[in-house]
């Protein structure tokens, strides 16, 4: 019987702990991940010329981070790793990947695959939003943790859900004039799910030192608040916020903007697994079991982009999904420690429902966008474009609005409009948000130069006419 090839496809933190199990099983896997090293977006380090203490890097996430750090460097001589590299898509039991390194483009078989593919911002479009100076909270937060770099001397922070203050106070703490706190929740919601909060009582506590911090710091915290517009003539300026009947403006230069995460599918779409629509937290994810396994065989899921849980829940379910692995390849695995697991892995699940429920994502708000409200930033399609399409074509789901108005056809395939134009087609045509879709995967998910295909396939063309002579 020939050796089990697997192939973990991201090194965030559920990705490194599949990883971790594996190996002291005595397997080597092959580790994809786009990043130059590993740590996910979470713990995302810097480059080695600019490290730095991992207290100043990370806070109250320390030793999390430093923990799944120095597991990696462990367990590192027995994987098969390759950082810097994009798996592109997945067919036939192989992974087509992109190495940046080597400029090189391939695929990799498997027998066995992980999908550990983490999570993206979920922004939802406002007037303004596409000015210089905007940014979503993971990518001001990749600023400051990549280069230590702020992305404006004045930040207004805008969304909601825990990493809106995380990464508020993360600016302050780096110098940053934090100019406010916008928070689409609502404090009578974030009384009303609070009971669930028992369920983690230490992120709950941090959370809540966060938001004490900010009061502390004299940052205003507006809750039940709504962005207007975002303006400035050649950059961000200002923003003017609706709370209740009153608004406010903020002068600022810069906004970090963001409502919570969702996860990333595309790969999972392409590799044969259903997905589900989460109404509360307005997301789609693969379908599959406390263990990782998913319908399709051999083939399983873990961390968020198996559903938004946050990263101390992905170190576990990463875990899990490894030891599901091992079982169906027929290697001995403790289930007392695989159902602890699943037990953890269901108490961070309500923890994440009551979190849902403390920062509802607003989509309702939608509804009442203006009309040159851009949606689709990448084909620069606006709201009253899809009024337009959804009055006369009448599309039954987003695929249907997409190949009738292009909102997705851009080179994120939809990563930052496909929810939102989810919701927009409900609003306006009453489909039901899941019947609404969600876009298909196209392969490549992310751009891949067209020249390294070029190369390589000169390359294998050179090396088989020489084989020949």
């Amino acid at each position: 019987m020939s050796a089990p090839q697997v192939i973990i496809v991201g090194a965030g933190p559920a990705g490194v702990r599949a990883a971790e199990v594996l190996v002291d099983a005595g397997l080597r896997p092959v580790l994809i991940d786009e990043a130059e090293r590993c740590g996910g977006q979470i713990y995302r380090q810097p480059p080695e010329a600019r490290r730095r203490p991992y207290e100043k890097l990370y806070g109250s996430e320390a030793a999390a981070a430093r923990a799944l750090h120095q597991s990696f460097d462990r367990i590192r001589p027995g994987l098969d790793y390759r950082p810097k590299t994009l798996a592109w898509d997945i067919a036939g039991g192989w992974v087509s990947i992109h190495d940046r390194t080597e400029a090189a483009v391939g695929r990799l078989p498997y027998s066995h695959l992980i999908l550990a593919t983490g999570a993206t911002d979920r922004p939802l479009p406002v007037k303004g939003w596409t000015l210089p100076g905007v940014f979503t909270l993971g990518a001001a937060q990749i600023s400051l943790k990549a280069q230590d770099c702020l992305v404006g001397k004045r930040v207004c922070f805008v969304g909601t859900g825990p990493l809106l203050y995380l990464a508020a106070v993360q600016y302050a703490r780096a110098g940053a004039k934090v100019v406010a706190v916008v928070d689409s929740g609502s404090f009578a919601a974030q009384v009303k799910y609070s009971p669930g909060l028992r369920h983690a009582m230490g992120t709950a506590l941090r959370g809540i030192g966060f938001v004490a911090e900010l009061h502390a710091r004299r940052i205003p915290v507006l809750k039940g608040a709504l962005p207007v517009e975002i303006s400035g003539t050649e950059g961000v300026e200002r923003v003017t916020v609706r709370q209740g009947a009153k608004q406010k403006t903020f002068a600022c230069d810069a906004v970090a903007l963001g409502y919570g995460l969702r996860s990333e599918t595309q790969l999972a779409d392409l590799a044969g697994i259903p997905r589900s629509f989460n109404a509360a937290q307005q997301n789609w994810a693969p379908q599959s079991g406390l263990d990782g396994r998913t319908p399709v065989a051999g083939v399983y899921v873990a961390g968020d982009g198996a559903g938004i849980q946050g990263a101390h829940a992905a170190e576990l379910r990463g875990t899990r999904a490894a030891l599901a692995l091992l079982e169906d390849l027929g290697k001995p695995v403790d289930a007392g420690r695989a159902k602890v697991l699943e037990g953890e892995i269901c108490r961070w699940a309500r923890f994440r429902a009551a979190m849902d429920g403390m920062f509802p994502i607003p989509v309702e708000a939608l509804k009442s966008l203006a009309d040159d409200v851009v949606i689709c930033r990448c084909e620069r399609i606006t709201m009253a474009d899809i009024r337009r399409v959804a009055t006369l074509a009448k599309p039954e789901d987003v695929n249907r609005l997409k190949a009738f108005g292009r909102t997705g056809m851009g080179r994120c395939q939809g990563r930052y409009c496909g929810d939102t134009a989810q919701a927009i087609l409900s609003s306006l045509t009453g489909i039901p948000q899941e019947q609404a879709g969600i876009h298909r995967a196209q392969a490549p998910i992310k751009p891949v130069p067209i020249g390294d295909f070029i190369r390589v396939a000169s390359q294998t063309e050179a090396i088989a006419e020489e084989a020949a002579q």
